[in-house]
């Protein structure tokens, strides 16, 4: 939680190593620096930018490819039918198993006629502002793993997060908000890690907010005192900017005083960013949410338009479902549930987007952690299992080309057939979309030059505008 409020200096400090400090890391420090240099000040890319801002939708728990957005009629004709897999339960070898039809029917949408599962009925609505990846694999199928992976380009150990990358290279436009935010009920495997900043200077991790009553509860100025906590926090920046020059290399203690600063502009800027009592009705509507909601997909895609207006530079909304996720083992009823929850929120936060002319330069994507099987071992079975070797995500506006299917799968959607997409690829594009070549986007850590894509990852050149 972020506090601001102290009776006393030694308060002030001593709350910078609790709730306050893990939450508003993203602050800037003002002017009362002096010569410091500011981490979080705008800087360009490496080459013009298609793309300002990421909006990073993320469904967790593994999201079936052959009954959302992989249209697969052979599956559904050979349904029953007897194969043998190279790989099951995070095995490889021969596996009998039976094939098992989608669940639910697709039907073509738009100009475009992309194929969609009667899931996403919405998206569906404005597929021609989507390019859908139907060859997406990564290297674990293991839920903590793949999620690390698919946030931070590691599927073994922790590393900064896209989000934290993309503040680190580019900074912030608005010193009142964090440059990463994080809407989320709560964290998805892998937990925190999955927005944390790692070695990267802790002023780049994710703020993450709580859909709720009071998203930011203890985020409110002291009024009348707003000059009194001004002159108190320059006079502090002035101290501790001596005390910075003796310990240059201190990152704790530089994102501690800069968390100071973004909370203080986070009093003026953030309530009213939350504030939903000038949206029309037609607004709500379109989102499918009721005037006074606090929660739900709806809330969290209105909250990340309001936030990308207001500059904040790289948004995740992360969807892990009412009562469960996507990890749908035993009964893939479960995805129709969770589809629903999401689907109408998506397709307003595009549309939404679109009508205020951000979309174009606002770089929307969806992704899962993996796939599931389009087989199992039982022919009557009402699940699927894990399964990396391919899988699903999408992407819209900010340069990519609408309307737009790349890469598909064999003709079960088990394994690539053309276009495969890896996570460092995917990585590798959104960071291109932002003007930044990801291969020389790094940061020297324990002797060596690190990066996102880690040394691996292509931009994905044929879905780009």
């Amino acid at each position: 939680m972020i506090s601001i409020t102290f009776a006393t200096r030694r308060e002030f400090l001593q709350a910078a190593s609790g709730g306050f400090g893990a939450v508003a890391l993203a602050g800037l420090l003002n002017d009362a620096r002096g010569d410091v240099v500011d981490p979080l000040a705008p800087r360009p890319g490496h080459f013009p930018a298609k793309a300002d801002r990421v909006i990073f939708l993320y469904s967790t728990g593994g999201v079936s490819q052959v009954d959302t957005f992989d249209h697969k009629p052979q599956l559904a004709a050979d349904h029953g039918k007897k194969i043998t897999a190279s790989r099951w339960l995070n095995k490889p070898g021969q596996f009998e198993r039976f094939l098992i039809r989608p669940r639910w029917p697709f039907r073509q949408y738009g100009q475009s006629g992309t194929w969609v599962s009667d899931l996403f009925p919405h998206l569906g609505s404005v597929i021609d502002d989507v390019c859908v990846l139907n060859a997406m694999h990564c290297e674990s199928d293991g839920h903590d793993k793949a999620t690390l992976a698919a946030h931070t380009g590691s599927a073994q150990f922790a590393r900064p997060s896209a989000g934290a990358w993309v503040s680190y290279g580019l900074g912030t436009v608005n010193k009142n908000l964090p440059s990463f935010m994080v809407i989320a009920p709560t964290a998805p495997y892998a937990g925190a890690t999955t927005w944390g900043s790692d070695f990267l200077p802790a002023c780049h991790q994710g703020t993450h907010v709580v859909p709720g009553n009071e998203p930011l509860p203890n985020l409110k100025p002291r009024v009348p005192g707003v000059e009194l906590q001004r002159l108190e926090l320059d006079l502090l920046a002035k101290l501790n900017r001596g005390h910075l020059e003796r310990r240059a290399a201190d990152q704790a203690l530089d994102a501690r005083v800069r968390s100071f600063e973004t909370a203080f502009g986070m009093q003026r800027e953030a309530p009213e960013a939350f504030d939903f009592s000038g949206e029309t009705e037609a607004t709500l509507k379109l989102y499918g949410l009721e005037r006074g909601a606090t929660s739900g997909f709806g809330w969290q895609c209105l909250v990340a338009r309001r936030l990308a207006e207001r500059g904040v530079r790289f948004l995740e909304l992360i969807d892990v479902g009412s009562s469960s996720n996507w990890d749908s083992h035993g009964n893939m009823a479960d995805h129709e549930r969770l589809a629903k929850a999401i689907d109408q929120p998506i397709a307003a936060l595009l549309t939404d987007l679109k009508q205020r002319g951000m979309l174009e330069r606002t770089l929307v994507v969806w992704t899962t952690e993996f796939g599931r099987t389009p087989f199992h071992q039982q022919a009557d079975h009402a699940g699927r299992e894990h399964h990396n070797l391919v899988f699903s995500s999408w992407m819209a506006g900010g340069g990519v080309k609408g309307g737009f299917v790349h890469g598909k799968s064999d003709e079960y959607g088990i394994l690539p057939a053309e276009g495969a997409v890896h996570t460092h690829d995917l990585h590798a594009t959104i960071l291109h979309l932002l003007g930044i070549d990801h291969e020389r986007l790094t940061y020297r850590h324990a002797g060596r030059d690190y990066r996102l894509t880690d040394i691996a990852g292509q931009v994905v050149e044929e879905i780009l505008a």
